[in-house]
């Protein structure tokens, strides 16, 4: 990454923020079969889990770091010496390893939650960076609540973590309360303050508490940070974690605005998607960007003729450059009539203009009453009304409603 300032490091914590968040526990096993997942994905960095936490989250980082060899593994640990060292015993088998140690900077935290003074968060910082360095030369420090801390305080922070060998430096919006203006300003202006700041990698990790982790994630980029810490569907602690799936189309897809790059394959998102709403049985939302079900999907008559032209018209992306399948012309009260003509010939069924006016009046109707009108009620239309003695044509013509309700 030294070698290309626009490389942005993709750290993935779905095995550990992600995982910790209420209905997304998963055992070893499945943690295992989604860290493969993460591998072939193209993840520089897979944070495995706690190890402190619990035996069963020291095993799950255990059998990750033995059986993918690829990216980095990393652990997470207290600045407590038992927690860096419960780290490093997880870490052991891994080819490349990181403990990310971490410690709350805010007074807010440091006051209320930690009871500590400034001085002593400083020293207990100092101690753990230092012995982390005894295990391995990759090693991360995170100043939970960050972006609500005290900037002289945390620079000061910085500053020493890096002096004692810290390689990644990771300022949490712990609380998703940043804007992405905020964001990008910090970034530049802590960086540009911290006189160590080359010797370290900038990362961002921003929680969705106000819907803006993604945009705060870009905008920490814009501002200098080159790693970004990210789940898989955005799961994580409260409202989520930045979605990863989101950040790497943005980067792709506004490269004009964006200029910057990630290692990760796109075609494999949303089978990664997937494979994570399999093992945690928690649904992703039908709406969701990029890997949502109907992220490529159109209902309305004006979305679908004009994706039946040229799909740039409504399609920003394709739905193979992520890995989906192809764009879905649901029909329902709200669809048009080439969208039903283009249904009936992919389904090999040969349907006059007149039989289509009808079709098309009946999916409205069945529309009215349902979610969505699928591929055995087409043929069940189009079989009754060929039973039917009165010709097609004979029917009073519907008019199609047409306005901005149905296409934007």
């Amino acid at each position: 990454m030294a070698d290309d300032p626009a490389r942005v490091v993709i750290f993935d914590t779905t095995l550990r923020d992600g995982e910790q968040a209420p209905g997304f526990s998963m055992d070893v096993a499945a943690k295992v079969t989604l860290a493969r997942a993460l591998d072939a994905l193209g993840v520089d960095v897979i944070e495995a889990g706690f190890p402190i936490a619990s035996p069963a989250d020291a095993e799950a980082v255990r059998q990750v770091a033995r059986e993918v060899r690829r990216p980095v593994i990393a652990a997470l640990a207290r600045c407590r010496r038992q927690d860096i060292e419960e780290a490093a015993r997880a870490l052991d088998p891994a080819a490349r390893s990181r403990i990310h140690t971490f410690l709350a900077t805010s007074d807010l935290h440091l006051t209320t939650k930690l009871r500590i003074s400034r001085e002593a968060c400083l020293e207990a910082i100092i101690d753990s960076v230092r012995l982390a360095r005894r295990f391995t030369d990759d090693v991360e420090f995170s100043a939970e609540d960050a972006t609500r801390s005290d900037p002289d305080f945390l620079c000061h922070v910085i500053e020493a973590a890096i002096r004692e060998g810290c390689t990644t430096i990771n300022l949490p919006d712990t609380v998703g309360y940043g804007t992405p203006d905020e964001t990008r300003e910090f970034f530049s202006q802590i960086r540009a303050r911290v006189f160590n700041a080359d010797r370290a990698v900038f990362s961002a990790h921003c929680h969705d508490d106000l819907g803006l982790a993604v945009a705060n994630s870009l905008a920490a980029i814009q501002g200098g940070a080159r790693q970004v810490e990210c789940t898989i569907n955005g799961i994580g602690e409260r409202a989520g974690n930045a979605a990863l799936e989101e950040i790497v189309m943005a980067l792709r897809v506004r490269s004009n605005r964006l200029p910057y790059t990630t290692a990760v394959e796109p075609t494999a998102l949303y089978e990664t998607s997937q494979l994570l709403t399999s093992l945690t049985q928690e649904p992703v939302q039908a709406n969701k960007a990029i890997v949502g079900r109907n992220a490529f999907a159109h209902e309305a008559g004006i979305h679908q003729d004009g994706v039946l032209k040229d799909p740039r018209t409504y399609e920003i992306m394709r739905p193979q450059d992520v890995g989906q399948p192809a764009a879905r012309l649901v029909l329902g009260r709200h669809s048009g009539r080439h969208a039903v003509q283009q249904r009936c010939e992919a389904l090999g069924l040969r349907v006059s203009r007149a039989e289509i006016e009808h079709v098309y009046r009946e999916v409205i109707t069945l529309g009215e009453r349902r979610k969505a009108v699928g591929d055995g009620d087409l043929r069940r239309i189009l079989d009754h009304l060929r039973t039917e003695s009165e010709p097609a044509s004979a029917a009073t013509p519907h008019v199609e409603a047409v306005g901005y309700g149905h296409g934007v």
